[in-house]
């Protein structure tokens, strides 16, 4: 008998379907649907930070554009056993639908002819943000414009028994 008591639980939980998450289809709605490929020309400092964008070839997708330049902006390029070779670098991405993964490759275009001393991009934005030198769209929003949470949101389901 205490079997019983033991094994119904958990065949009562195995039973009982997960909530649906609304938020991974959201995330599945943006992933693109087909394949895409953007390229970036980057120059690196002698940390390995890229320190400029210095050309793009986009895709047609707005998105994937929006966090491949994000990401080429945050990269850090260094050899493999963590040295820098200071340069200039091309950045591939490539988005496979059948994976749902993005590849990214690094390949350097020229050593040398770039600032070594520069300052990384991603930390120059950081520090031109904290002082306030870039606009801040979140600044111009006013809270009484906004939509009811609770009315633009559904209720998550409760799980129960069959």
């Amino acid at each position: 008998m205490a079997a019983i008591v033991l094994i119904l639980p958990r065949a009562a939980f195995a039973a009982t379907p997960a909530p649906a998450s609304r938020a991974h289809a959201a995330a599945a709605a943006l992933v693109p649907k087909k394949v895409e490929h953007a390229e970036y020309v980057v120059t690196i400092n002698k940390l390995g930070q890229v320190s400029r964008i210095t050309s793009a070839k986009p895709s047609d997708n707005a998105l994937f554009n929006t966090q491949t330049y994000g990401n080429a902006q945050q990269a850090f390029i260094r050899t493999p056993d963590g040295h820098v070779v200071v340069g200039s670098y091309r950045l591939t991405y490539d988005f496979d639908p059948k994976t749902a993964r993005v590849r990214r490759d690094v390949t350097l275009v020229r050593q040398g002819g770039v600032d070594p001393d520069a300052k990384g991009l991603a930390a120059d934005i950081m520090e031109r943000a904290r002082a306030g030198a870039l606009p801040n769209p979140a600044a111009s929003i006013n809270p009484r414009d906004l939509p009811d949470l609770n009315g633009i949101l559904e209720p998550t389901p409760t799980p129960s028994p069959h």
